[in-house]
């Protein structure tokens, strides 16, 4: 993956809007659509001046139809296309998860991988916006218990680029969940570095005390909780996930087997969310050197709240902290 752009800082809405154009200007079978991302450059402007330089043709404003935006997908990836589908808020994608589930994630193992569909569904999600209800959901359970898709969540501006590129080339529909409350904090980063592959970890920060596995928009939750973790005397590691499938439990488990202890921090609600496939792929694999159970922070169990209250609801540093100082006494 080369590009001629140069190293600079951006946000990550820009670092996403490259990753479209470069992927565009790369691959003449690169369509981009979706509710708004033409003329106005999508609701969060990661659209923003494609139509002026591609033509309506290749990014083009589709009518507010969630399940045809994505079925018209489905057959234009037939056809020898690679649509990258913008649904414009989590919850918005709801109406196309039949086409989702039944068509795009099962075509290429239905017709024995004969037909892939390269399909990128760009997903933006999670809280802390202050949205209100059907803007804020965290959805990533439902992706990843469907066989057939990627489901991939950058947490950093360097992979929100590289990752939408791989996702773009990829022949497996990738489900490409972007944290929405991250668009805009700004990092240096080179389009021309490589990146880790979908399906790889990376650890963040090293720490002996207890590892924090997360991903997308706990991320920097979880880099503060571990700086803070510092004053109780605990030395927390920090791996990102990146991908929840394929899920990289082989960099997971070495880090587990190495400090004994880990907590799992998402948005998503706790039950059935991705923290309990997570602990428990851990506590299988790595019992024996558990020193305490593998632990979970997450969105509380009920529909997402009203923006005055969402901070009780998101994983915050201080339910971070209380779940490392459950895994000290928990021997």
């Amino acid at each position: 993956m080369t590009t001629a752009v140069s190293a600079r800082t951006s946000t990550m809405a820009q670092a996403l809007n490259a990753a479209l154009r470069d992927s565009m200007q790369a691959d003449p079978t690169v369509h981009v659509m979706g509710e708004d991302v033409g003329r106005l450059g999508g609701v969060f402007r990661i659209t923003d001046g494609l139509t002026a330089e591609f033509g309506p043709d290749r990014c083009l404003d589709t009518p507010l139809a969630e399940a045809g935006i994505l079925g018209t997908a489905v057959g234009m990836a037939m056809y020898g296309l690679r649509p990258v589908v913008e649904m414009q808020f989590d919850a918005f994608a709801y109406p196309a998860l039949e086409q989702l589930f039944s068509h795009v994630a099962k075509m290429r193992n239905r017709t024995a991988g004969k037909l892939p569909l390269p399909i990128t569904v760009r997903v933006p999600y999670g809280g802390g916006i202050g949205g209100v209800e059907h803007h804020s959901d965290s959805s990533e359970a439902y992706y990843a218990q469907t066989p057939g898709l990627h489901v991939v969540t950058p947490a950093t501006v360097h992979d929100a680029y590289g990752l939408l590129r791989e996702a773009i080339a990829s022949d497996d529909p990738v489900v490409f969940l972007e944290p929405k409350r991250l668009y805009w904090g700004k990092a240096e980063w080179d389009p021309a570095a490589p990146v880790e592959p979908i399906g790889r970890a990376v650890l963040r920060r090293t720490g002996r005390s207890a590892v924090l596995i997360t991903y997308g928009p706990s991320l920097p939750v979880c880099l503060e909780a571990a700086e803070a973790a510092k004053a109780e005397g605990w030395d927390l590691a920090v791996l990102d996930l990146r991908s929840l499938v394929p899920f990289d439990e082989e960099t997971a488990c070495e880090i587990v087997r190495s400090v004994g202890r880990a907590v799992v921090v998402h948005e998503a609600t706790g039950f059935a969310g991705p923290g309990a496939e997570i602990a428990a792929r851990l506590t299988e694999k790595c019992f024996h050197h558990l020193a305490a159970p593998v632990l979970r922070v997450t969105g509380f169990d009920i529909p997402y709240p009203a923006p005055m209250l969402e901070h009780h609801h998101l994983p915050g540093v201080d339910r971070i902290l209380d779940a490392v100082a459950r895994l000290q006494w928990e021997e």
